[in-house]
């Protein structure tokens, strides 16, 4: 297990599923250096890299989380850190993990919609 500190991920907490999953939460599909979230998904309460991974491994539809949910759901997290957004609090971050001040990739935003309710 890798160690925590500067340039080192914390790879504890939560599993996160996906196809090729390194330390930091990308995968296969997403791997750039800012790609380091990972989602829980409403319909199996289980972190994924990302939607592609899940319609890859699940045997089921995805979910979306409702309004109502977000701002008390903690459901994204910092592949840096593994510190537990809730949905609001990662809407609302800059792109920005507000506890290790890692950069997300902005272009998640794109995505917003397959997640969670607008």
């Amino acid at each position: 297990m890798a160690q925590s500190g500067a340039n080192s991920p914390n790879t504890t907490g939560p599993t996160v599923h996906g196809l090729s999953v390194s330390p930091l939460t990308q995968c296969s599909h997403w791997h750039s250096v800012r790609d380091i979230i990972a989602i829980r998904h409403k319909c199996c309460g289980d972190y994924y890299a990302c939607i592609s991974c899940h319609e890859a491994l699940a045997k089921h539809p995805p979910q979306v989380w409702s309004k109502a949910e977000q701002a008390t759901t903690r459901a994204v997290l910092c592949g840096k850190c593994r510190h537990e957004l809730t949905i609001a609090e990662y809407l609302g971050c800059g792109n920005n993990c507000p506890q290790c001040r890692s950069l997300f990739n902005p272009g998640c935003a794109n995505h917003y919609s397959l997640y969670f309710e607008a």
